[in-house]
């Protein structure tokens, strides 16, 4: 079935209904991984494309110049210094302390970040591999201090997304820019490779303003212990790995994770999500209100225009 039938086959409607009552079910997905056909024009290889749509995910390096990647890890760090002065509702900071976890709306606090998230090495490829002009959902600088930095249980994003913001259909990409080596010591981030290809709808009700306690540790939307035991049994599990400046591309329904971090190393990335323009957010499939605009973009989506060249701001 080429890729125009398959998309021509996908029915309207909640697909992916989730936050059940009673036991959670594993459902087979309904749209394409891989949205466009490849072609030698394609911004990615051919292999590249293909670990996409097989494993859910891609790990791609060199892709940036040394000097844009320091000109990012100085703007990282710099955020992370000027806590304080950030909007309070795009600040998350560690359970049990103020160490700074997470900075929302990442673009809109930083300059050079926003040029990054236009950059056609990144929109580029989340143009191809969902095959529609593409606007930010969300982003985000996650920073997992030394010594204390907490997991990330394991999830997938587009259930979230889906039950929450109301995401209609798995045609979301994330793209995730190393700022710090990350190794399989220090909480890198781990996935089920394939695991995109079967949707695990959750049980129990969304509870009003889950966001709230979420974002520090998740417990609505996530599977079960066996469930992810099962999955890693079959399908094994995979670690993203590389120096500062690596970049992972991961489907919205990829199922990871990431370990604390008691190592004397930080771990901090830069979170872009992008969304397909034809997939604007609806009302949320599971939940009584959608969640606030710095994790979701509900506005009317502005398409990004790739950017060429060296970053420099």
């Amino acid at each position: 079935m080429n890729i125009t039938t398959k998309i021509a086959r996908i029915e309207t409607g909640d697909a992916y209904p989730t936050r059940l009552p009673g036991a959670e079910r594993t459902i087979e997905r309904q749209d394409p991984v891989l949205w466009s056909d490849w072609t030698p024009a394609a911004p990615l290889s051919q292999e590249a494309a293909a670990q996409y749509r097989d494993k859910g995910y891609l790990v791609a390096k060199d892709l940036f110049s040394k000097s844009e990647i320091r000109r990012l890890i100085e703007a990282g760090a710099a955020l992370r210094r000027n806590g304080a002065e950030i909007r309070g509702e795009d600040l998350v900071t560690e359970p049990g302390s103020d160490e700074v976890r997470t900075v929302f709306r990442l673009d809109e606090h930083s300059e050079l970040f926003r040029r990054l998230a236009h950059d056609r090495r990144l929109a580029g490829i989340a143009e191809f591999l969902l095959n529609d002009r593409v606007y930010l959902h969300q982003s985000r600088l996650n920073y997992k201090p030394g010594f204390t930095g907490k997991e990330f249980y394991w999830h997938s994003d587009f259930e979230t997304w889906h039950a929450e913001d109301g995401m209609p259909r798995m045609r979301a990409v994330s793209a995730s820019i190393l700022l710090t080596d990350n190794s399989e010591l220090n909480g890198p981030l781990m996935l089920v490779p394939g695991s995109h290809k079967s949707f695990v709808a959750c049980a129990g009700e969304t509870p009003a303003r889950n966001h709230e306690s979420s974002l520090k540790k998740q417990v609505i939307g996530v599977p079960q212990p066996e469930t992810i035991a099962r999955m890693v049994e079959q399908l094994g599990l995979d670690v993203a790995t590389g120096p500062a400046g690596t970049v992972v591309f991961f489907e919205c329904n990829t199922l990871h994770g990431s370990n604390g971090n008691i190592t004397p190393f930080p771990r901090s990335n830069a979170f872009f999500v992008y969304n397909a323009l034809s997939n604007r957010l609806v009302a949320p499939f599971a939940a009584k209100a959608p969640r606030p605009a710095f994790l979701a973009n509900r506005e009317q989506p502005e398409a990004i225009e790739p950017v060429e060249g060296e970053i420099t701001l």
